[in-house]
């Protein structure tokens, strides 16, 4: 067969293949009116179990109203720092809603949608112990197992000097395994999203504090499959109707606002399309 002809059976071939696998989740999706939406556990405020054993919070609201928009029904499913991108590529879940930071190495892996949420890394600590990161840099400090956070916290030790910053700190696959460290004694500070360490101090009121300046940006994305995009369009539009109606602003003031004991203010408006 000619060269000429093979190269033009080979891009007919991949033209096909994109345009089949461009809505492929999307029209499953839809297909059978259910998505499968991946949410923390045990991220309080974000989606935890409270004193009753229901399952509520932040993203679990925001999900709700995600599949709603959408027009189907929601199946929600148990992930953690370590399932929510591995999850999304085996299939298992259609879409992430798990407070995970947008970053261009995640980027690789899986797709994003814009940005549904603004937070910040802080260090937690037993209130009056220590004034600033500085204060600890010669002690242990708790994070969550691939995250983030554990590369902000390393390479903020390293700025401040340490020199084998990996000794100073105990990495946990759960948030409620840090925080009980810190309550121990175990660790002197932990460090995560600003949002998650007051949702946790809340429990204790008045036992402990955020340390210091803030050592990143958090912008969190829904994670999505790769090179779906009529998944992410419809993800997009969802959220960007919420800002505009107000439901948006409802939910956050529902967990984040002034009247509740995780008050955060809104430092940024998200992403709008005319």
């Amino acid at each position: 067969m000619r060269i000429g002809k093979i190269i033009a059976m080979a891009l007919a071939a991949t033209m096909m293949a994109s345009t089949a696998f461009a809505g492929a989740v999307y029209d499953k999706v839809m297909q059978d009116k259910k998505i499968r939406i991946g949410i923390m556990t045990d991220s309080i405020p974000g989606a935890f179990f409270d004193a009753k054993g229901e399952w509520t919070g932040f993203d679990y609201d925001i999900s709700t109203e995600l599949a709603k928009r959408i027009g189907v029904e929601i199946e929600r499913v148990k992930v953690n720092n370590k399932t929510r991108i591995a999850f999304i590529q085996q299939g298992r879940i259609d879409v992430s809603v798990a407070n995970m930071t947008h970053t261009r190495e995640r980027d690789k892996s899986i797709d994003f949608s814009i940005t549904y949420f603004f937070d910040g890394q802080k260090v937690l600590s037993k209130k009056g112990a220590f004034a600033s990161l500085a204060d600890m840099k010669d002690k242990k400090i708790a994070t969550m197992q691939g995250t983030t956070s554990e590369i902000n916290i390393k390479n903020a030790l390293k700025a401040l000097g340490v020199a084998n910053p990996d000794e100073h700190i105990i990495s946990f696959q759960k948030e409620s395994e840090c925080f009980q460290a810190l309550e121990m004694g175990r660790v002197a500070g932990w460090t995560t999203d600003a949002t998650i360490l007051l949702g946790y101090a809340a429990k204790k009121p008045g036992a402990f504090e955020l340390v210091g300046d803030f050592l990143s940006d958090e912008p969190y994305g829904m994670g999505l499959p790769q090179d779906d995009s009529a998944l992410r369009d419809a993800v997009n539009a969802a959220l960007q109707d919420m800002w505009r109606d107000g439901t948006y602003m409802n939910i956050y003031n529902k967990w984040y606002g002034p009247e509740t004991p995780y008050a955060m203010p809104m430092t940024n408006q998200i992403e709008l399309w005319p």
